[in-house]
């Protein structure tokens, strides 16, 4: 009951939030270049700053499934009455209108595999690109980490952008220590002048 209060709690914080220039950045890049986001991230941040071809690799804050049966919550429950959500809420997840079991919330915990379909979706990133930017990770969390060695076996320039290198630096042809707004922008103005 404490997590599925602080996923609502948390799904509302979200919702407050804004995008920012790193976010609007990559979707004013898409509107003259072809471009694939690939996040981590289970906001929907991207996809408010006006992305649309987002692949969601540790799932989402807004989708819920069965935890038993798998199946997509539909109404999404998560999404209901956020502003109202507590932190320390105890709120019994809903039931499941498929099978006994019970809604969880739509994210990759810990020690689970990444959904199929959204890894599926990040190798053909990686193996139909010709620029891969790696935008404000520590690198360490796999499998998503070992996108840009592929990259780069691949023979793909490689650009980390990054307040702080991290373990990206090794395998990227270019490593730009700056915020991902500053980043995303630096990119556009070497994209639009034809480098």
């Amino acid at each position: 009951a404490l997590v599925w209060g602080w996923y609502r709690w948390r799904a509302a914080q979200v919702r407050r939030a804004l995008p920012h220039r790193g976010h609007t950045g990559l979707a004013a890049l898409a509107a003259t270049h072809e471009v694939r986001v690939v996040t981590q991230n289970v906001d929907d941040l991207h996809e408010r700053a006006g992305s649309i071809d987002v692949v969601h690799l540790h799932g989402s804050l807004f989708s819920s499934r069965c935890s038993d049966c798998g199946r997509r919550a539909v109404p999404e429950p998560l999404a209901a009455a956020l502003a109202d959500a507590d932190e320390a809420a105890r709120l019994p997840p809903p039931a499941c209108s498929h099978c006994p079991g019970t809604i969880r919330p739509g994210v990759v915990w810990f020690g689970e595999a990444l959904p199929t379909a959204a890894w599926d979706a990040a190798l053909d990133v990686v193996a139909t690109a010709e620029l891969l930017v790696v935008v404000g990770t520590s690198g360490l969390v796999h499998p998503a980490a070992a996108l840009p060695s592929l990259a780069r076996r691949a023979g793909l320039p490689v650009i980390e952008i990054n307040p702080q290198p991290g373990a990206i630096a090794e395998v990227a042809s270019e490593s730009w220590r700056c915020t991902a707004g500053a980043g995303i922008a630096r990119l556009l103005e070497r994209l639009d002048a034809g480098g």
